[in-house]
């Protein structure tokens, strides 16, 4: 690679943010290099400024977060089940849809990305309803880029259950999902909480949908045969991933389907009642204190027609509940395109919001961190949710995403709320609370919360009792949470029951919550910042964990974010924080990994396309966001006065617009791979001001 000279000291600093130059506003304190005018100290002075003003009056940050065409067409579908399609929303999301529609003349998972055929299919019907004729150029260009795609017989369950709902196929053609599996005793190999929390979601309210099996029945002309290569009542149940078509798994199960099918048709369900009682009463006890059902956007979609079948009116409180969480993430006011997010992400943009501001200077003291700490400390889940099915022991702890979620706290946003408390709490607490962390031979972690130097401020030692008792709850429900192989998932511990991911059902990618590297790294970045020694047995064998995914390369897979350059980020962060150098052999690999993959420009990028084609990896247009990544993981492995080091601060550097941000339209972050993909709005925000924070410290 060949770099451009560092222009730290020879740029001009753009403009401060209205908020870096106010009085109140804390100053950076981290040893800068040189002159404190430098390019550098400007660049984040200005964008701790940006960040700041973002801020809620409460305390917390909460950015967009941007999927794919599918959150606006499956919401204009669920209108057109209820009958509101036409005007209002549904003509917003129409015109969404005309804009959304690729050069290629499909839709696309990501922005760049191929014609994906759920989402185009979705997106056709949807503008279909809303009246565009079929000789339309754009529905002509839709029609051909589908049919070239494999047509619509190649669409997904999701997809299917909507056409069904719409009467544009049968439900036979859906993959069953009988109610009485709720029904199923907790030692029941698929009984529900052995699948990952967000399929569970889904599922118990479209097991209700199969019961029923409600449609709407729409005009001959709404129909889309023309999108089928076949006809379409020939829909196969299921068209199973191409490298996993010849699984005798998956030849066992269509057969399950199969029988399913036939045992109804002959009326024998004499457990149905019983098991839709209790999907409905299940449902309804997640609906308190959420964002709606599981506060993600699929389970809020399908618990509308859930309770519909189950007799709830629609001005019902229980269904304008589910529709007033579906209208609050829609954004777009009046000449903007009306998207929908897919769940808000409030807890995560806070925490790291904080982590950024702390790693970049900024006072742990400022009258900003204090109020956002405030914030994620009246956040804390202190109830036992659907993790607590199988552990009835542990005190129950941890963060959500969302701004309400009590069933479902998740590892990451926990891990990542525990880090910006950490990096909040005065030194001198630090220091006796990394004394008095007493590691039991069992893994517990007693954690003390007396002890608070009275020097301190009335109001500061009430911040930092409670900031010291929530991290030391948070981190003994996280330990609790880690898996038998070491590592951690997302939601629950051992989710790997393998056999989910052969069902027909299944081809959503995500039926299960195993555990992952990055997720297992940042865990070790915690514990490692929370003084644990490295031979503390959970962290040796999540050390093992993450060792063993290293790929031969030398990087690692990236889970919740695009994709390598996070994955090896990530990696390299956690094994640094627990001790190991720019010696081990481990993070040598992935720090070579790292640089060759840095681009002409200084910068990094990786394509989500990664996931279909890992020979992509590392390849992509460069970004903001997965700079700082390859930054900050290149800093963590002991090189950042290197070369590489230097050429990343300076891509940051020479692309941070005058009002001290960065632009970034690709989507970074990942929902599920080959499936769902975002574009978190912060991220090319608060990770640059993180990584430039590091660099400055090295440098």
């Amino acid at each position: 690679m060949s770099s451009p000279s560092p222009r730290w000291q020879s740029r001009s600093g753009p403009s401060l943010s209205p908020h870096a130059a106010r009085s109140d506003a804390s100053p950076a304190v981290i040893p800068f290099p040189g002159d404190r005018a430098t390019p550098l100290t400007a660049a984040v002075t200005a964008a701790q400024g940006w960040l700041l003003d973002r801020q809620h009056a409460d305390g917390h940050w909460c950015g967009e977060l941007e999927g794919d065409s599918i959150l606006q067409s499956e919401t204009y579908l669920l209108l057109a089940y209820l009958g509101r399609e036409r005007g209002g929303l549904g003509t917003r999301l129409a015109d969404s849809l005309r804009r959304d529609q690729q050069p290629h003349g499909g839709w696309a998972l990501y922005p760049g990305g191929p014609v994906e055929v759920s989402s185009s299919v979705k997106a056709y019907l949807c503008l279909k309803l809303a009246g565009d004729p079929a000789d339309a150029d754009h529905m002509v260009r839709a029609r051909h880029a589908i049919l070239d795609a494999g047509g619509a017989e190649r669409v997904n369950s999701f997809t299917r259950y909507y056409l069904a709902l719409l009467g544009l196929i049968d439900y036979s053609q859906c993959p069953a999902v009988p109610p009485e599996l709720m029904l199923l005793p907790k030692w029941a190999p698929f009984n529900i909480y052995e699948m990952s929390a967000w399929s569970r979601t889904i599922l118990v309210p479209l097991s209700v949908l199969w019961a029923y099996q409600p449609q709407r029945d729409l005009p001959d002309k709404f129909k889309i045969d023309e999108l089928f290569l076949g006809r379409p009542d020939r829909l196969p149940v299921c068209v199973p991933p191409e490298t996993d078509a010849a699984d005798p798994w998956r030849a066992v199960f269509s057969g399950v389907d199969t029988a399913i099918k036939q045992i109804e048709a002959l009326g024998l369900k004499p457990f149905r009642p019983a098991a839709l009682k209790k999907a409905e009463e299940w449902m309804l006890t997640r609906f308190a204190d959420s964002d709606g059902l599981g506060a993600i956007f699929p389970p809020i979609i399908w618990s509308v027609v859930a309770l519909k079948c189950r007799g709830y009116a629609e001005d019902s409180p229980e269904v304008k509940s589910q529709l007033d969480e579906l209208e609050s993430l829609a954004l777009g006011g009046d000449g903007e395109k009306t998207r929908l997010q897919p769940c808000r992400s409030p807890v995560w943009d806070t925490a790291i919001s904080l982590l950024a501001l702390r790693r970049s200077g900024f006072a742990a003291d400022s009258s900003e961190v204090r109020r956002g700490v405030r914030w994620l400390l009246e956040r804390e889940i202190r109830t036992r949710g659907d993790w607590g099915v199988r552990d009835r022991s542990t005190e129950p702890s941890g963060w959500c995403f969302e701004y309400q979620n009590k069933f479902y706290p998740d590892v990451d946003d926990t891990a990542m709320v525990l880090m910006a408390l950490l990096k909040t709490l005065p030194g001198d607490t630090r220091r006796r609370w990394e004394a008095e962390l007493r590691l039991g031979e069992e893994g517990a972690t007693v954690l003390a919360s007396s002890g608070v130097d009275p020097r301190h401020a009335a109001a500061d030692v009430d911040r930092i009792a409670k900031a010291t008792a929530a991290t030391g709850r948070g981190m003994r429900w996280l330990l609790a949470m880690q898996s038998k192989d070491g590592g951690w998932g997302a939601f629950d511990a051992d989710n790997t029951r393998e056999l989910f991911t052969k069902v027909p059902f299944a081809d959503h990618n995500a039926m299960i919550d195993p555990s992952t590297a990055d997720l297992t790294a940042r865990m070790l970045e915690l514990f490692g910042m929370a003084g644990l020694a490295r031979g503390y047995r959970p962290l040796v064998r999540a050390e093992v964990f993450v060792r063993k995914s290293q790929e031969a390369d030398g990087a690692w897979l990236g889970r919740w974010g695009v994709n390598y350059i996070y994955g090896t980020w990530q990696a390299l962060t956690g094994l640094a924080a627990i001790g190991a150098g720019p010696r081990d052999e481990a993070v040598r690999k992935g720090a070579d990994w790292l640089a060759g993959y840095q681009q002409d420009d200084g910068g990094w990028g990786e394509t989500p396309a990664t996931y279909d084609d890992p020979s992509l990896r590392g390849m992509g247009a460069t970004t903001a966001s997965q700079t700082a990544w390859a930054t900050m993981g290149l800093v963590a492995a002991g090189r950042g006065r290197g070369e590489a080091v230097r050429a990343g601060a300076d891509f940051l550097l020479q692309r941070q617009t005058a009002a001290g941000t960065w632009d970034e339209e690709e989507f970074t972050g990942t929902g599920f791979p080959r499936v769902f993909y975002l574009r978190y709005h912060l991220y090319r925000h608060y990770f640059p001001l993180m990584a430039l924070g590091d660099v400055a410290r090295h440098v």
